[in-house]
């Protein structure tokens, strides 16, 4: 019996000793005959017949073995030499879908992919790569690739006489002296004529024609009208807009529904707070009309549109100095100018009679060197360079030349430029189809 037993084992390891020296064969066969279809698609390459090597090429990449990259890389050579052929390009991209798909990839297959698709216009897709491959390899030069690569833009050919930064995706523009509401692609939502317009928020905006005051929606349907006492107001947002009532600035919603309190100026709320003047003095002022901060300083530094708060932080002047107060408390630094933070990013600040940016926190992060800037919006700021306006990025290098006349902030890949031809809208066609970073 114990005979018998030591027989099956012995033939038991003997089998599972020849299964795994015929895989090895086969494994090695495999990889011979891979190398042997390579170099002869190599030979042909070299003589220019193209079209013979795709076939070998494309039977060893069909084999599974230690050549099958080399065998993938010889094929996208084929393609791409033969590329303007009917067929060959849906071949490469697939070849290189496949190889990015790959658990463990080399990071230069993203950027070959990123630079193909460039070559043919197609930027999105170009980036959409670019950033896969930063989140599947963190590979560092990919993301310099994408760096270099992501501002790519186009510019809207509708030019307007004037334009306001974007909010809300919407843009205050003026056409023939009256103004209205455009996307932030340049498309008129409500025409331009009316004498002031507000910016747009709940599906409304505040217009102004001749003695008239009321809201009209997308539609350009009216939905609210003013008391005739109102006679002034200033931009819309968060269900609320100021209004100028007997002699007194008040709050107001879109449904002209007046607050109680009263001021001698109010801006426009952004975080739920906005700057607010009483007794001759400037403060910032809640939802609620309570003061975060008092109404002791001789301005709060806005925006065009008449912001003050972002990023839990506030600029206020005293004198001729700017302070930041921030996180609920005054930081030590002090300011010649300054412009408000926007939803991300750094302040534009002025010392030494030149701008530089700053974090919330104070900390200086781009130096002093600028004529001119604005506050960065999403990824970019706008910085004067000797007569015309162009971009950096947060490490404070120039991405969009200096070749407008006036810029504005950017928000939602957009951002209004001022050209010869007037106001357009310059869009990132990494955002043209609403991709976003």
């Amino acid at each position: 019996m114990k005979i018998t037993i030591r027989v099956f084992i012995c033939a038991g390891v003997f089998a599972l000793l020849l299964i795994a020296w015929t895989l090895v064969l086969n494994t090695k066969s495999t990889a011979e005959k891979q190398l042997l279809l390579i170099n002869e698609a190599t030979s042909m390459m070299s003589d220019g017949i193209y079209i013979k090597a795709v076939v070998l090429l494309e039977e060893a990449a069909g084999y599974d073995s230690v050549h099958s990259i080399q065998a993938e890389n010889e094929l996208k050579k084929t393609y791409l030499s033969l590329i303007e052929k009917r067929g060959f390009s849906r071949k490469y991209s697939a070849l290189l879908d496949k190889q990015m798909s790959r658990k463990i990839v080399e990071p230069n297959v993203f950027i070959e992919a990123a630079e193909f698709y460039l070559s043919t216009s197609k930027v999105q897709e170009a980036l959409n790569i670019l950033k896969t491959g930063i989140e599947k390899t963190g590979d560092a030069g990919i993301i310099s690739f994408y760096e270099s690569s992501r501002y790519v833009y186009e510019i809207n050919r509708t030019a307007y006489e004037n334009a306001t930064a974007i909010f809300n995706k919407t843009i205050q523009v003026q056409q023939d002296g009256k103004w209205g509401i455009a996307s932030d692609d340049g498309v008129i939502v409500v025409p331009c004529i009316y004498d002031k317009i507000s910016t747009f928020d709940k599906s409304r905006t505040i217009v102004k024609s001749g003695d008239e005051i009321y809201s009209v929606d997308r539609d350009n349907n009216r939905v609210a009208i003013a008391d005739k006492r109102v006679i002034d107001f200033n931009n819309f947002a968060e269900n609320r807009v100021s209004i100028f009532f007997d002699g007194n600035w008040v709050r107001a919603t879109g449904d002209f529904e007046l607050g109680s309190s009263m001021f001698e100026d109010i801006g426009m709320y952004s975080g739920g707070y906005a700057a607010a003047k009483t007794n001759g003095k400037w403060g910032v002022i809640d939802l609620s009309d309570k003061w975060l901060i008092p109404a002791e300083f001789d301005e709060i530094i806005v925006d065009e549109l008449g912001r003050c708060y972002a990023q839990d932080a506030v600029f206020v002047r005293r004198g001729n100095r700017v302070f930041l107060f921030s996180n609920g408390t005054f930081t030590d630094n002090s300011y010649e100018d300054a412009h408000p933070f926007g939803e991300e990013g750094f302040a534009a600040v002025k010392l030494h009679n030149k701008w530089g940016y700053i974090d919330k926190n104070g900390n200086e992060i781009i130096p002093y060197i600028f004529e001119t800037a604005l506050s960065f919006g999403q990824h970019m700021a706008a910085v004067k360079i000797g007569d015309y306006w162009g971009y950096i990025n947060i490490k404070g290098e120039i991405v969009i030349e200096p070749i407008f006349h006036e810029t504005k902030s950017f928000s939602g890949g957009c951002a209004p430029v001022l050209t010869e031809r007037g106001w357009q809208i310059l869009t990132l066609l990494e955002y043209k189809k609403g991709v976003s970073l």
